[in-house]
């Protein structure tokens, strides 16, 4: 709960046209990149979308709510997912974004639903990391250069084994950087265009970058969800 750039997974049970999410116990409100949801009569008032208090760090939270919702789909938008910080709190982005995934997996198998579930892991063009080839595709070696790097190398191949022993439906999404409005403020797209803002504004004189000779590609939230 002390981290507020871990997402949550999302939960699509096998019925009803509902969405289920997990969201972390916190003392402040976390859920801002989905208030304008709650403005939406179709999915909040007529209870299509419902939150679930869990932490990817729990499995036992994971199997009671699995069981549950009894979902048809879930995808795994989880994880301490800032670079940067993964080499503060490395142990915590393995357990989150590594550990996190198999719990689920895990979750899964225990509950039942093997047969019955699409299984969605958001994994991340940081697997990569050193290059061997530019540009990257399927068959580019993975060669992670920081802890979330390694954690969601992990996960990617967990997905993999447990797809291959259980014949899980079960996918890995290699997605490159993607933006929008709902980026956090600390991510270098949001950091610039609001310091830039604040400067003209006469509320700041200057701020700092990370490592200035990094590339990546970006693309657009909405054209990465469809």
């Amino acid at each position: 709960s002390s981290n507020v750039y871990t997402t949550f997974p999302f939960f699509f049970p096998l019925f009803n046209p509902q969405v289920h999410g997990i969201v972390r116990r916190s003392s402040s409100f976390n859920t801002g990149r989905i208030e304008h949801l709650y403005k939406n009569p179709q999915a909040h008032i007529e209870g299509n979308m419902k939150l679930h208090y869990g932490d990817l760090t729990d499995s036992t939270c994971l199997v009671k709510i699995i069981n549950e919702v009894k979902p048809s789909e879930i995808y795994n938008l989880g994880a301490q997912s800032h670079v940067k910080i993964s080499f503060d709190l490395a142990e915590y982005t393995a357990d989150v974004d590594g550990v996190g995934t198999l719990r689920l997996l895990d979750a899964i198998k225990t509950c039942g639903l093997i047969n019955s579930v699409k299984f969605y892991q958001a994994s991340t063009s940081e697997l990569f990391g050193k290059v061997q080839e530019i540009p990257q595709k399927e068959t580019t070696p993975f060669y992670p250069r920081s802890p979330y790097g390694a954690a969601k190398l992990y996960a990617y191949w967990i997905v993999v084994n447990f797809r291959e022993a259980y014949n899980l439906f079960a996918v890995n999404g290699i997605l490159f950087n993607h933006e929008s409005p709902r980026r956090g403020a600390n991510f270098v797209t949001r950091k610039i265009s609001r310091s830039v803002a604040k400067i003209h504004l006469g509320q700041l004189d200057c701020f700092s970058l990370g490592n200035l000779d990094a590339k990546r590609d970006w693309g657009h939230a909405r054209d990465y969800v469809e």
